[in-house]
């Protein structure tokens, strides 16, 4: 869902669904992504259990067949290759962390897929193994690979200087290292840090406008040539300076919601700071309940307040 439109068409379709379910009638949903280089699994991970917490408000879920479909290698990579993070001592990964969840809720998940095309009712898609298969669905909602906007640059001179600007996919160059290398050449200096054009200095690539040098998960292709891995997160502005907080809901309500907590630091894994696993394990941190639904219910508030410049609005973080 990428505009208010979607969001009305999808909320329609499923009250329809609800009241087939209502009916009798055994349904089938699937979320997730529609490309095998897609990003933002969170989103649709989220929507995945906001849409099951509905279906189990209503007393409906045992007759619904709930799907989530991603590239992901595996569950809790979230295009950043997975965390590890220390719990009670222990260290744990995103992966237990995310299955359990799965495994909680009985929501099914066809993973390292590459969707080709979709038709009424039915998602063809190619695994990593090279399988095609299809899947039958009531409804879908999947989110679509993200690209710039196609603007065109040109200098003072009328020369046309878009491939020195934007990258071919349209997002803006910035201060990283876009020299094609291998997985194992990859280091945290790669990525931006002040996002800066290197040929303007008044232009700036904001959140996700810029291009990723290249992705953080591990790459990976099809023996038919498909590459199926995500892309790295557009949300915000990974690097590797900078931890991340996000909070996915499982479902909204005060007093039963819940919501996956999820922090990390840094965003893009630093091997030479961070020797084994990337990224600090006392930063980096999971935790599902209701507490994690009450702080994105605040997180949610602070933003629309702090975007409508409220008093006070300065001193409240980012």
């Amino acid at each position: 869902m990428c505009t208010p439109g979607h969001a009305v068409q999808a909320a329609r379709a499923l009250d329809g669904v609800i009241e087939k379910l209502r009916a009798g009638q055994r349904q089938t949903l699937v979320v997730g992504v529609g490309h095998g280089m897609c990003t933002c699994e969170g989103a649709a991970f989220e929507y995945t259990f906001n849409v099951e917490h509905e279906l189990r408000t209503r007393a409906l879920r045992d007759l619904a067949d709930v799907i989530y479909l991603s590239n992901e290698y595996e569950l809790g990579d979230f295009g950043v290759g997975g965390m590890v993070f220390r719990q009670q001592g222990f260290l744990s990964s995103s992966q237990i962390w995310t299955e359990s969840l799965f495994r909680e809720r009985g929501v099914k998940a066809i993973l390292r897929a590459h969707v080709e095309r979709v038709e009424p009712g039915k998602i063809y898609y190619e695994t990593l193994d090279g399988t095609r298969d299809a899947l039958a669905f009531d409804l879908a909602m999947l989110l679509p690979p993200f690209r710039g906007a196609d603007l065109k640059a040109y200098d003072r001179a009328g020369a046309d200087i878009t491939a020195d600007l934007f990258a071919p996919s349209g997002f803006l160059k910035v201060d990283a290292d876009y020299t094609p290398k291998q997985r194992d050449q990859w280091r945290a200096e790669d990525w931006p840090e002040t996002y800066q054009s290197p040929r303007y200095a008044s232009v700036f690539g904001i959140g996700i406008a810029f291009a990723p040098p290249h992705a953080i998960s591990t790459p990976r292709t099809s023996p038919n040539g498909t590459v199926i891995a995500p892309a790295p997160p557009r949300t915000g502005m990974p690097s590797a300076v900078m931890g991340a907080a996000c909070i996915a809901s499982a479902g909204a309500g005060l007093r039963n919601g819940t919501a996956a907590a999820m922090t990390m630091y840094p965003v893009v894994p630093d091997y030479a700071r961070f020797p084994g696993h990337g990224r600090s394990v006392t930063d980096t941190y999971g935790e599902i309940g209701l507490a994690a639904h009450w702080v994105k219910h605040l997180l949610h508030f602070v933003f629309n307040y702090k975007a409508k410049a409220r008093p006070g609005w300065a001193f409240l973080p980012e």
